[in-house]
């Protein structure tokens, strides 16, 4: 090394300055996430929150949202699965994974400090026996955080969970959707219910809080292709699996944005979209899907799209010997609310 280049480098990053930053973006991270003596809590201490976000207990019959934008809130329900349960322990394996950001450094934001953000607990069950009931819970509680003029960012829990969640958002008008999974979730009734995980969006477009003509879905394949005609009759968008190695995920989510457009949007991500040799820890594993980088790619280019809310849906850590499927889930519901911080339906008050 050129000696004059090194006495430089020693000048500017050692001694007295060794633990300067000099980059006004990350500087302004470190400023953020470090105290005066260099240090900050480690992200294995403490009692375990969503992506280490500060937790605010609710109390449901008087909550309060003050001073929030974003509430990332556990829906432990997985009463609507047609497969393999489990995923009602979702919310609890995911808010355990650590070293999930703070900083995004694709997007440039630190959605923690960016936005007013809480892990807001669990929404409470009146029965952990009835799907109708419980569906009528989800219902009320978002309707509480949408009310209060907060976007809700909800961990399930299986699938199910989306059609409530859609009906609160959309009483007002019905909302575009992007989803990704490895199933269209069109389907009718399954053993005499239509409310299981396998049709919430076909329910949701019948009850008009869902936009078909604004709505995509990335990432489907499997065997199940004939229980979904529901999605490309009414107007929905289908990507296959299949198609995303032509296509790229950078067309993909051109293509996501062109069907959305600028209206108010849900985001929805069932973690068996992605391939289970990266994500095994859920009930209807189908090969063949998403990588995490190629979900990560098409998630980010999302950046500026309209998020009234969002979910990530069905990590089961029973079939998750080496938490991946924890982790991969906690990243992707970190890269949604990565993407709030740039949706013009997010308030970010001071």
């Amino acid at each position: 090394m050129d000696k004059a280049k090194l006495d430089t480098l020693r000048a500017r990053f050692s001694g007295d300055n060794e633990s300067a930053i000099y980059t006004p973006l990350f500087k302004s991270v470190a400023e953020k996430l470090f105290d005066q003596t260099g240090t900050r809590v480690a992200p294995y201490a403490g009692v375990p929150t969503f992506l280490d976000m500060p937790y605010r207990p609710t109390d449901w019959q008087a909550p309060d949202f003050s001073a929030l934008d974003v509430a990332i809130v556990g829906v432990p329900m997985d009463l609507g699965i047609t497969n393999r349960n489990g995923c009602r322990f979702g919310p609890r394996a995911v808010r355990t994974i650590e070293r999930i950001g703070p900083f995004n450094h694709v997007l440039e934001c630190t959605p923690g400090s960016d936005l007013r953000v809480a892990d807001i607990g669990d929404i409470p069950f009146r029965s952990r026996f009835s799907l109708d009931r419980s569906h009528e819970d989800i219902e009320a509680a978002t309707a509480k955080i949408v009310e209060a003029g907060v976007v809700p960012l909800s961990v399930g829990g299986d699938h199910s969970i989306s059609l409530p969640i859609l009906r609160a958002l959309g009483r007002e008008r019905p909302v575009g959707m992007i989803h990704i999974d490895a199933h269209c979730d069109t389907a009718g009734p399954f053993d005499g219910s239509r409310f299981h995980h396998g049709g919430p969006f076909r329910q949701a477009v019948l009850e008009g809080v869902l936009d078909p003509e604004r709505t995509i879905q990335i990432g489907i394949r499997g065997s199940s292709d004939f229980l979904w005609e529901f999605s490309s009759e009414s107007g929905m968008a289908v990507v296959h699996a299949e198609e995303i190695s032509a296509l790229g995920c950078a067309r993909i989510a051109e293509m996501a944005r062109e069907k959305v457009g600028d209206g108010p949007v849900y985001l929805s991500f069932d973690i068996d979209s992605i391939d289970p040799a990266f994500a095994p820890g859920t009930g209807t594993p189908e090969i063949g899907g998403l990588t995490t980088r190629e979900a990560q790619e098409i998630l980010r280019a999302l950046k500026g799209i309209n998020l009234v809310g969002g979910d990530m849906v069905e990590v089961a850590p029973q079939y998750d010997a080496t938490t991946n499927t924890a982790h991969a889930g906690a990243q992707m519901l970190f890269e949604i609310l990565s993407l709030m911080v740039f949706s013009p339906s997010v308030t970010r008050g001071t």
